[in-house]
C-alpha cells in the first residue's frame, strides 16, 4: 500500500470525527498507524514468503474485528503465519495443539476449591489472552471445540454459573488440514460461521520455494519477526474501520449478494445474516487499508468469497461434480450487478 501523508490525516480526521473514542493524540500518529500496517506485511512476509494477498486477508479480517480460520494441508506455512501475527502484533498470545485428549477446561478455564477461604477460585484457561492459537483445531472432540462458541462471539467464557471476559481485543487463528481425516472432527456449522475469513495458503511457487530453502540456512526467519504494532494501535484502527461510510445502495447489494446463496441449486445452505455483517465488515476494513472513508463495490468484491465460502453448504450433487464454495462464490458474485456509487 501507499503512503499519502495528506490524503492519510484527512481521513482520519474525518473519521475521527464519526468515531468519539479516537483522541487527538491518535489522530496526530495517524500516518505512524499506516506505517505500521505497512510493516506487519513486511514483518510477516520475512517468515511466510510469496503470500502477500494472504497476509494482507488476514490482516483485514482482523482489522474488522474477526477471527481466521486457515485450512490447507501439512506444511504450507498455516501455523508459521499465526505466530509471525502474533510476534508482529505484540500482545498476549497463547498456543496451543489440539489433540484428542484436551478438555474444555483447559481452554476455558475451571475452577477449584479453596480450603482456607471455603470458596471456590478460578483457574484461566489458554483463552485469557490477546491471541489464541487453536492449532489443528480438528484434531481435538467435537465438545472441546464447542467450547470456544460463547468466547468467539461474545469475548467471554461462563465458568459454573459465572461469565468472564477475555482481555481486549481478542483473536482466534485457528488452524485445521482437510486431509488426514483419521482421528479428526469437522467444525459444526455454527463454529465455522464464528470465523470472519477462511483462507488456503497454497504451495509456493518454484522460486519461492528456493528463497524459503535459502532462508533457512542460518536460522528461523520467525527470529527475524519483530513487533511493529500494539493493542492500542489495532483498537484504533478498528474504532477508525467501524466509522467508513457505507451507502445504503451497497447495503442493498451484499442483501442480493447474499440471497443469491440462499435460492442456488447448488447450494443446501446459503449464507447466513452473520455473514452478510461479516462482509460489510471486512468491506469496511479493506476501503481503510486502502487509505478511503467509505466503501466502492469493489471492496465488497473483494473480500466476498473469502468471508462467505466456509459459511455455504453445498449439494450432494455438486458434491459429487467437486464444484466448491469458492467457484459458486465466483457464480454468485459475476450474477449480481453492482450499483453505480458515482457519476
Amino acid at each position: 500500500m501507499s503512503l499519502d501523508r495528506e490524503r492519510i490525516q484527512r481521513l482520519y480526521e474525518s473519521l475521527a470525527s464519526r468515531s468519539g473514542d479516537i483522541n487527538d493524540e491518535w489522530l496526530k500518529n495517524s500516518d505512524d498507524l499506516y506505517v505500521a500496517l505497512e510493516r506487519m506485511e513486511a514483518e510477516i512476509g520475512k517468515a511466510v514468503v510469496g503470500k502477500s494477498h494472504i497476509i494482507r486477508q488476514v490482516i483485514t479480517a482482523i482489522l474488522a474485528g474477526g477471527h481466521v480460520l486457515m485450512e490447507d494441508v501439512p506444511g504450507v506455512g498455516k501455523t508459521t503465519l499465526a505466530v509471525a501475527l502474533s510476534r508482529v502484533m505484540g500482545m498476549e498470545y497463547h498456543r496451543m495443539q489440539f489433540t484428542p485428549d484436551v478438555m474444555p477446561s483447559d481452554v476455558v478455564g475451571f475452577c477449584v476449591y479453596n480450603r482456607e477461604t471455603g470458596e471456590k477460585e478460578y483457574v484461566p484457561g489458554s483463552v485469557m489472552c490477546n491471541l489464541f492459537l487453536a492449532d489443528e483445531i480438528n484434531r481435538t472432540s467435537s465438545k472441546t471445540q464447542s467450547s470456544l462458541l460463547e468466547v468467539m462471539e461474545e469475548g467471554s467464557v461462563t465458568v459454573d454459573g459465572v461469565t468472564r471476559h477475555v482481555p481486549q481485543p481478542f483473536i482466534v487463528i485457528a488452524t485445521q488440514n482437510p486431509v488426514g481425516a483419521a482421528g479428526t472432527q469437522m467444525l459444526p456449522d455454527s463454529q465455522l460461521d464464528r470465523f470472519m475469513i477462511r483462507v488456503s495458503i497454497g504451495y509456493p511457487s518454484g522460486e519461492q520455494e528456493i528463497r524459503m530453502m535459502k532462508d533457512r540456512k542460518s536460522g528461523n526467519p520467525l527470529d527475524d519477526v519483530r513487533t511493529v504494532m500494539s493493542a492500542d494501535d489495532l483498537f484504533v484502527l478498528r474504532r477508525l474501520a467501524e466509522a467508513v461510510v457505507v451507502d445504503d445502495r451497497l447495503y442493498g447489494y451484499v442483501t442480493e449478494l447474499v440471497n443469491a446463496t440462499r435460492s442456488h441449486d447448488m447450494l443446501s445452505l446459503g449464507i447466513s445474516p452473520r455473514g452478510s455483517l461479516a462482509v460489510i465488515a471486512m468491506a469496511k476494513a479493506n476501503a481503510l487499508i486502502r487509505g478511503r472513508g467509505y466503501v466502492v463495490p469493489d471492496d465488497i468484491s473483494s473480500v466476498f468469497a473469502v468471508t462467505t465460502a466456509h459459511r455455504v453448504m453445498l449439494t450432494p450433487i455438486a458434491r459429487m461434480n467437486r464444484v466448491s464454495e469458492m467457484e459458486i462464490m465466483a457464480q454468485v458474485l459475476s450474477s449480481v450487478v453492482p450499483p453505480r456509487i458515482f457519476g
